[in-house]
């Protein structure tokens, strides 16, 4: 059979996203099925094939289980949330930097992260004095060209293809570690600031 694709039938988009949604929630709140099932008087061995959308539930069956995992019904209904920002048209940001040009490639609504693409022309810098941002974690990967990283202990270089992760609150700096030579990196920091 070399060179033939095989076809999967995909169950409705609708039902599929209920199954997975409600697999999620409950993986969420760390409950297992026989909890779910205990707590709504409903069979485990249901919940299981309705988070594998091989069932269809009743409405009051929903309605159970939704309020015992803490999500509304319509929740399950949802178009997914999605952002789609185009090579070179992410919002234009400005965290102090000099010498840096810095593309907000995120929502303003995402809270749980917010990525930030950055282009550090020769000399750039986010300035002399260390600073801290109000997150939990900062990762960065340089995409080219080479980026140092100031912490109050330490300092990194990183050269393209290169990652580095460290606290959010720990105070720091960078710098375009090449004279001449632009880097470009991207940020990503948890939650967003």
């Amino acid at each position: 059979m070399a060179g033939q694709v095989r076809r999967v039938a995909q169950p409705p988009a609708a039902s599929a996203a209920i199954g997975g949604r409600l697999r999620s929630a409950r993986q969420a709140r760390g409950l297992t099925l026989q909890q779910v099932a205990d707590a709504t008087s409903l069979n485990k061995g249901f919940i299981s094939r309705l988070e594998r959308d091989e069932v269809s539930p009743s409405v009051a069956s929903l309605v159970s289980i939704c309020e015992v995992l803490g999500i509304r019904v319509g929740e399950l209904f949802e178009p997914p949330a999605t952002s789609l920002v185009r090579a070179g048209e992410g919002r234009p940001i400005n965290f102090g930097g000099s010498n840096v040009h810095e593309l907000l490639l995120t929502p303003g609504t995402q809270t749980h992260l917010q990525v930030i693409h950055s282009t550090v022309e020769p000399g750039g810098s986010g300035g002399a004095e260390l600073y801290t941002l109000d997150c939990e974690v900062e990762f960065v990967y340089v995409v080219r060209g080479r980026l140092r990283i100031t912490l109050s202990g330490e300092s990194v270089l990183l050269d393209a293809g290169d990652a580095f992760t460290f606290p959010g609150r720990e105070p720091h700096t960078w710098s375009s570690a090449v004279e001449g030579e632009a880097c470009e990196v991207v940020w990503v920091l948890a939650p967003a600031p």
